[in-house]
Order: C-alpha cells, then structure tokens, then sequence
C-alpha cells in the first residue's frame, strides 16, 4: 500500500476511492492490518514531532517539515499529544499552568482514552470535549463534558467525583459508567454499569435520583426517568464497534455523521420508515456499512468529497 495514500487516510483526506483501497488492503490479510497499525503509530509519533518542532530553530535554520505533516499540524488548535487509543489518534489539550483548566477535545471520527491525575481510565467519542482542573481541588472532583463518554472512576471517599453536562449531573464515589450528553442534542442519558451514582438536572437538582448496576436514567420532557437495560452493545464503541439494536434508519444516520465525521442529507424519504439491528467495525468505513444496508433497504448513496456530505437517494 502507497505510504502517501496511507497518510492521507490518516489524515482525513483521503478521497473515497482511495477509502476504499485502504479499507480493502487491510481487509486482506493479518499482516496488512499489522502493517496497517505499525504505520498509524508512525504517523502519530511523526505528528507530534512536527509539532513539537515547528516555528523552533536548530543550528541557525528552521526544522523542515514535510508538506503533509506541516498540513496535519495546522488542524491542531493548541497541541497535539499521542494517546491510547484504537488506532492512535489525538488529543488537544490546553494549558497555562499547572493548576489551569484542562481540556480534552475529540474531532468526528475520531475516540480516545486518557488517564486523568487521580487515575480515572476516561474513553472520550467522537465530537467530544472534557475539561477539568489538573491537579484535582483539594476536596472535590469536577468535569464539565459535552459529548459522550465512558468512566472507570477510581474510588475516593474523600473527594467526590462529578460530572457536568449542559442538562444534568452526575454524582459519584467510584464506579464504571457511560454519560451521553452532547449539548447540541435533547438527549441526556446515564447508563450505570457497576457501583452506584446519583444523576440529577441542571433544572432540578433537588429531584435527583440513583441509580444501581444496569439501570439507565433518561432526560424525557425536562424529567429524569430510569429503565433496565440488558443489552450493552451500544456502549462497545470504546471498542471501535458502532452497534444497533432495532435502531432507526435517521438514527443510524446521525450516529455514522459522528462516527465518520461527515453530514448526511437524506433525500429518500421512503428508507426512514425503517430500523436495523447490526454491528460494524469502525474501521470498515461509512461506504462499506451504507452497502450492508443496501441489502435490507433500497437506496442509493453518493458522497462529495469537497464537502464530506453523504447523500441518501
């Protein structure tokens, strides 16, 4: 595979032909997906030197950046800092000092997973961002997010950990949960997998409520209100997996614009009446999973790669 076409894929500018030609070639065989991995850590390790040495001089002249890194480098709003995550991406990350506001900012398509001062485990999705003060006041835990994301709290009876969405809070000691509360949305869900936590409104804080393991609590009409949930596929997304469980055809949608970081337009009214239930890889792409659809339900597709707009025909 051409390290050009690669990196272009990498990078988010790729054309949806060469997609495709990478989709395929890892697709292939074991080696090229190791090879595939090998050359995503490269291209971060080679981003971050990029950055770190731009605008800097060595010896009497400025390092010298390759054109396409010296590209990548522009789209980093203050630094950009190598991460665990599926396949490397990154983060921004802005501070002034060592006790100023932290902020972790995820473009579409993209996921990562941070360790936070206290040794929170934290997975962030795609147009996320969270921020909190590094180091941790001395009483308290505090984050402020607007997105979605995954916590592994780690347990302080003394110091509190709370989450702040535009719609709701979340209070905790320690445990395992996944907050989903973009505030560009109505949506506001917490779903509880171990321990326990109390979720209340920015509205009403005086009508929050508890939750115990495998209960969900939902903003529905300004109230919160709380539903088993046996099936956890929909939170595998930390595992680079988008899945559906009799979802709708305008829901999927919306999930593949945040996934792939693209806008859908769906012009075909007939395929809303639809719903699916499915699973795919992150890493297929958002060509390959609109042509699984295509086998349930009639459509066409077409992108324009100068706009990143899907057209559902």
């Amino acid at each position: 595979m051409d390290r050009n076409i690669l990196y272009g894929f990498f990078n988010g500018t790729a054309s949806s032909h060469e997609e495709m030609q990478v989709r395929e070639w890892m697709e292939a065989s074991a080696e090229n997906r190791r090879v595939f991995l090998k050359e995503r850590r490269l291209f971060d390790m080679l981003l971050l030197n990029a950055r770190e040495n731009a605008g800097r001089k060595t010896a009497g002249r400025r390092t010298r950046i390759v054109p396409f890194l010296k590209e990548a480098a522009k789209v980093a709003a203050v630094a950009v800092i190598t991460l665990t995550v599926c396949y490397g991406y990154f983060l921004n990350r802005e501070r002034a000092d060592a006790s100023a506001m932290q902020t972790v900012s995820v473009p579409a398509g993209q996921r990562v997973s941070i360790t936070l001062p206290d040794g929170t485990n934290v997975w962030l999705n795609a147009r996320s961002s969270l921020a909190y003060h590094a180091p941790f006041d001395r009483d308290k835990r505090v984050m402020t997010l607007d997105g979605e994301a995954y916590f592994e709290v780690a347990r302080d009876e003394k110091k509190p950990f709370t989450v702040q969405t535009a719609k709701g809070v979340i209070e905790v000691l320690g445990t395992h949960f996944n907050v989903n509360a973009y505030a560009s949305d109505s949506i506001f869900e917490t779903m509880l997998m171990s321990g326990s936590l109390k979720v209340g409104t920015n509205g009403n804080p005086a009508g929050s409520i508890t939750l115990t393991p495998g209960k969900k609590a939902t903003l529905k009409d300004g109230k919160l209100q709380v539903e088993h949930v046996s099936d956890y596929a929909r939170y595998r997304w930390r595992e680079g997996l988008i899945c559906f469980t009799n979802a709708s055809f305008v829901d999927i949608m919306h999930d593949f614009e945040k996934y792939y970081g693209i806008s859908v337009r769906v012009k075909n009214t007939k395929v809303i009446k639809y719903s699916y239930t499915g699973k795919f890889r992150h890493t297929d792409g958002v060509d390959y999973a609109l042509r699984v659809l295509q086998k349930d339900i009639r459509f066409t597709f077409r992108r324009d790669d100068d706009t990143q707009i899907m057209y559902i025909e």
